[in-house]
């Protein structure tokens, strides 16, 4: 049995990979695949990769491009989400701002540099015609100390996907004042060069071990509500994010890293852009 170290965030996204260990396919296949969470989000798993914690994450495809362009020793694998993230920009139900507009120049609650709240915050103020020199900001590290966060004041308002935080809306901890979403497919497979120098095979079998989970996951007999019930969402949030979602079996194409890396470069987050053969397999 081989054992394989793989992260991702506790989010709904990944219920496909928690479906196929629960159901003992990557076993089957002669793989013990070891799944941590990691609620910190894409800041934490790019160093992780950075310091061969892991072997796999399922992980922001803009803050692991970012990532491998700043040393970090990795590559994409595949296409895991073929669809943009909606990120809720969230502000305290308490704070005094009411919009969009009112946040310049304001601090937005980060869960770490190099996230993706961090570098969404980037594009949401590109968007918005904002100074993005001006843009502060305060590490909170997860959704948790973004309710500190925003509650206290010590940061004005967080990005975070849309449907994760809902909850945190309808029970009055936030208030949602605007949605960004990314210009891109949002989550990829992620490996180190390591792993997928040593073990082609292995990674190759777990690939098309997720594949087909993900392929036949929207046609799962009740699928929204066993969503709802395990990520303690409504169920007419899952079946909005579920008709929004569509997962991928396939390689990131070369024009949507082309323009993942002109984003970065135009705000000034990466240095150069890499050839195609640096970031993807």
């Amino acid at each position: 049995m081989k054992t394989v170290k793989i992260i991702g965030v506790p989010e709904h996204f990944n219920l496909p990979w928690h479906l196929a260990l629960e159901e003992n396919a990557f076993k089957d296949r002669g793989i013990d695949l070891k799944w941590s969470d990691i609620p910190e989000g894409t800041g934490r798993m790019c160093q992780m990769l950075a310091d061969n914690e892991t072997d796999i994450a399922i992980i922001l495809t803009e803050g692991l491009v970012k990532s491998i362009t700043a040393g970090t020793k990795a590559k994409i694998v595949q296409e895991y989400i073929a669809t943009p993230l909606l990120w809720g920009i969230h502000v305290g139900a308490n704070s005094k701002h009411q919009t969009i507009e009112d946040l310049i120049n304001t601090k937005a609650a980060i869960s770490r540099f190099g996230s993706g709240s961090h570098l969404m915050a980037y594009v949401n103020a590109q968007n918005n015609g904002w100074d993005t020199n001006q843009l502060q900001f305060k590490i909170i590290n997860n959704l948790d100390g973004a309710v500190t966060g925003l509650t206290d004041g010590t940061a004005d308002y967080f990005m975070w996907e849309h449907f994760t935080t809902k909850p945190l809306v309808d029970n009055g901890t936030f208030r949602r004042v605007a949605d960004c979403p990314t210009p891109w497919p949002c989550f990829v497979i992620a490996a180190t060069d390591n792993f997928i120098a040593e073990n082609p095979g292995t990674l190759e079998h777990i690939l098309e071990v997720i594949n087909l989970y993900s392929e036949e996951f929207k046609s799962i007999p009740s699928i929204d509500r066993t969503l709802a019930n395990r990520y303690e969402q409504k169920l007419e949030d899952i079946q909005e994010w579920l008709s929004k979602t569509r997962w991928s079996q396939s390689q990131l194409n070369t024009t949507t890293l082309h323009k993942v890396q002109d984003t970065l470069l135009s705000l000034d987050l990466i240095d150069k852009k890499l050839d195609s053969k640096s970031i993807l397999l």
